[in-house]
């Protein structure tokens, strides 16, 4: 009997397995559609008409002139820079910050310290848009306008950050943590030969959201910058509109000029999130 009923289950189960495959090819259909749209824009020669109807997905006469005339029309070198170095000094500061913030939070007793993260959280339910004002004249008020760091400054830490690497370190072990303090390790010490690399999926993690949430912002850079030699991708893009009269073409070349360093990020990156043996990443 209950070999029948295994073998009866198989079919139930194949059944099952496949229509949760084919839900998630029609989920990542519909999500890949506007990326493959973009492309085939960007790739598309001036003599096809991009607003037909039926929309025609592949280019008749694909071409790479519309990104050449793109690359050669705007500095996309520069912004490329710009864009890169803020996105890698904003990694940067959240690394820092958010695992020093995270870390007492998790591991260390200290009167209201669930007050102080219930604190923090909170700030995660306020829009960009109404500190958006004060962060400005600050930042004018600090001498940031038209710099690197005034379009870093809103970004160096976060309250997600904070939020990820404080669950992450809740779930070191605490043998760890006891037996570098004996070996008369300083909580700084800690921190950095015990905590940092015990994590490191929640590192990788947060890297990848906070370098493409730099990579990919336009409100705040365009509100703090007003020099071009500091734009950044977006606004190169968004400058595109104006300069070729709206000619779609280059406008989608060089939106797949700015998403396709993040894609590329992405795909680097994403192998290295995955489950750690926690006492493997100890500093010797």
């Amino acid at each position: 009997m209950k070999l029948s009923s295994r073998r009866s289950s198989r079919p139930i189960d194949w059944v099952r397995q496949g229509l949760t495959y084919a839900l998630l090819i029609a989920i990542a259909s519909v999500m890949l559609l506007p990326l493959l749209w973009l492309a085939s824009t960007a790739l598309k020669s001036p003599s096809e008409n991009i607003f037909q109807f039926p929309p025609q997905l592949l280019p008749a006469h694909p071409t790479l002139q519309n990104f050449v005339r793109v690359w050669e029309s705007q500095p996309f070198g520069r912004y490329f820079i710009n864009s890169l170095l803020v996105s890698v000094l904003t990694v940067g500061f959240n690394l820092v910050f958010c695992s020093l913030a995270a870390y007492p939070l998790a591991r260390l007793d200290f009167a209201g310290k669930d007050w102080i993260f219930a604190a923090v959280i909170s700030t995660i339910m306020i829009p960009f848009q109404i500190v958006m004002i004060p962060l400005y004249i600050l930042t004018v008020q600090m001498g940031l306008k038209n710099t690197y760091l005034g379009v870093i400054f809103p970004a160096i830490a976060s309250a997600f950050g904070i939020f990820l690497l404080r669950q992450a370190f809740m779930t070191v072990p605490k043998d760890l943590e006891e037996a570098a303090r004996m070996d008369g390790c300083s909580e700084l010490g800690i921190w950095w030969n015990v905590m940092l690399p015990s994590v490191r999926p929640a590192l990788v993690t947060l890297t990848i959201f906070v370098f493409i949430g730099a990579w990919s912002d336009f409100l705040w850079p365009l509100i703090v910058l007003d020099d071009p030699q500091y734009y950044t991708l977006p606004l190169g893009v968004s400058k595109l509109a104006g300069t070729f009269s709206l000619d779609w073409r280059l406008v989608a070349a060089g939106s797949v000029i700015s998403i396709a360093p993040i894609l590329l990020f992405f795909l680097v990156m994403q192998r290295y999130i995955v489950p750690s043996d926690v006492g493997s990443g100890v500093k010797g």
